[in-house]
Formats: C-alpha cells, sequence, structure tokens
C-alpha cells in the first residue's frame, strides 16, 4: 500500500486485532445488529461539525463513521459474507459506470445532466425494481423520506398543478384533523397530523427548499432563542404567564437580532 495510506492501513489490522479472540471483549460481541444506532448516531454527528464548519471535529468524526464501516466490514469478513476489498471494489465500479463522462466518452455539460444520467444508470443497474417507490430506506428520518417518496412520485407525472392547490390541500388536511380532533380519535389525530407534515414537505419541494434542512435550521433557532430567554429571565421560567412567555420571547428575538 502506497505510505500516505500507512494509517488506514494500520486502523484495519487494529479492528481485525479488536475483533480478534485476544481482543476486546465489547467489540467481540458486536453484530451488524447492534452497531445499527451507532452508524445513525455518528453519521449524524459528523453532519453536525459539516454544519458547523468545524473541520477538526469533522476529521474526528469522519474517523468513526469510517470506524462503522471497518467493523461491520470485519464482521462479514468472519462469516465469510464479504471483505472490506469488496465494499471498495463495488463501490469503484459503481463510480466508474454512474460517470461515463469522466471515466468514458460521454460528453456531459452541467451538475444537472450528471444527476439525469446518475439516475438513468441506477436504474439500468436496479433491474428488479418495478415501483417508483422501490428501493427506499426504511431505517431513514421521516422527514427525509417523505422528500424522497415526494420526488419518487413527481417523475411519473403525479404532480400538482400549481402551488395554489398546494395550499388548498394543506388547508383540507388541517381541517380534517380538526375534525379528528373534535372526534377525540387518536388514531384518526395521527393520520391526519402525517397528511398535514407530507403536504408542507410537498410545498417545500415544490419551491427548492430542503425541508429536512429548513426545520434543522427552525431547531437551531428556538434552542437559541430559548437559552437567551434563560439568560434574561429573572424568575423560574415556570412562574412566568403566556403572556410575560411572549414578551421574554420578544426580548429575546430583539437580542439575537433575528
Amino acid at each position: 500500500m502506497d505510505k500516505k495510506y500507512k494509517n488506514l492501513e494500520e486502523l484495519i489490522e487494529v479492528v481485525a486485532k479488536l475483533r480478534a479472540p485476544d481482543g476486546c471483549p465489547w467489540d467481540r460481541e458486536q453484530t451488524h445488529a447492534s452497531l445499527r444506532p451507532n452508524m445513525l448516531e455518528e453519521a449524524y454527528e459528523a453532519v453536525d461539525a459539516i454544519d458547523d464548519n468545524d473541520a477538526p471535529h469533522l476529521r474526528e468524526e469522519l474517523g468513526d463513521v469510517l470506524l462503522q464501516v471497518l467493523l461491520h466490514s470485519q464482521i462479514a469478513s468472519e462469516a465469510n459474507e464479504f471483505t472490506l476489498d469488496d465494499v471498495a471494489k463495488e463501490l469503484k465500479e459503481k463510480l466508474i459506470h454512474r460517470h461515463p463522462h469522466v471515466f468514458g466518452t460521454a460528453k456531459i455539460d452541467n451538475a444537472d445532466d450528471v444527476l439525469k444520467t446518475w439516475e438513468k444508470l441506477k436504474s439500468e443497474e436496479k433491474t428488479e425494481r418495478k415501483s417508483a417507490m422501490d428501493g427506499l430506506s426504511r431505517s431513514q428520518a421521516a422527514l427525509i423520506a417523505a422528500q424522497k417518496i415526494s420526488k419518487r412520485a413527481i417523475k411519473t407525472g403525479f404532480e400538482w398543478p400549481n402551488e395554489e392547490s398546494l395550499y388548498e390541500c394543506i388547508m383540507s388536511e388541517i381541517d380534517e384533523f380538526k375534525e379528528a380532533e373534535k372526534e377525540k380519535d387518536k388514531a384518526h389525530m395521527e393520520e391526519e397530523m402525517g397528511d398535514i407534515l407530507f403536504a408542507i414537505v410537498n410545498l417545500a419541494r415544490w419551491n427548492k427548499i430542503d425541508a429536512e434542512q429548513a426545520l434543522l435550521k427552525a431547531n437551531k433557532k428556538f434552542e437559541k432563542r430559548f437559552r437567551k430567554m434563560e439568560d434574561l429571565a429573572i424568575k423560574p421560567l415556570n412562574d412566568y404567564s403566556f403572556e410575560e412567555f411572549d414578551n421574554l420571547w420578544k426580548q429575546a428575538k430583539k437580542s439575537l437580532g433575528n
């Protein structure tokens, strides 16, 4: 291996040693299933580092993500399922096949055409998929899944005629939720709330807004304002009336300038 990848080669050996009979008891006990939460957690922490534009933190979190890849590959290797080299080989071949403008003779002029070519080649590879909904991850966050489902549906032509019809759909779903609320039917309320959220995701998609990113930013903004409220409070928050809370919230917004 090239000397510049010496640490990667040694890291692979370290992971193998952790899983060896004389290795770490915790690592030896792990399975694909037991490591599932770790994969999700490490990926989200890496995304946090990206959002914070924190390169040292991102370097650390990418290492944690890499560890998950190495552990899963080592576990699979021990079960004679596949090896890390198999993972790398399959990814390499996929990248070469889906970038004919780089590794072949195809001419592609812009990023949009690259995505179209990627999707076309992907569909040719996945011949077992019959429905536009085949291949969707069942483990991803619901908001991300809603965006993907919506995007796949519109590729078949299943789209609202205009933005106004989307607003009408949202209001209709809100009305249906109110009816379910009157009935005190929790199951029906949950169903209608889901329809409201899905309709709003479509409104975001219509306006080329990433609903997941929009909500993440809203979460961070709320958290920042709430922390400022805590700083500005002159008595325990539990003692505030609604009107006092409203005034404190406005003070926090003004103090933060947003």
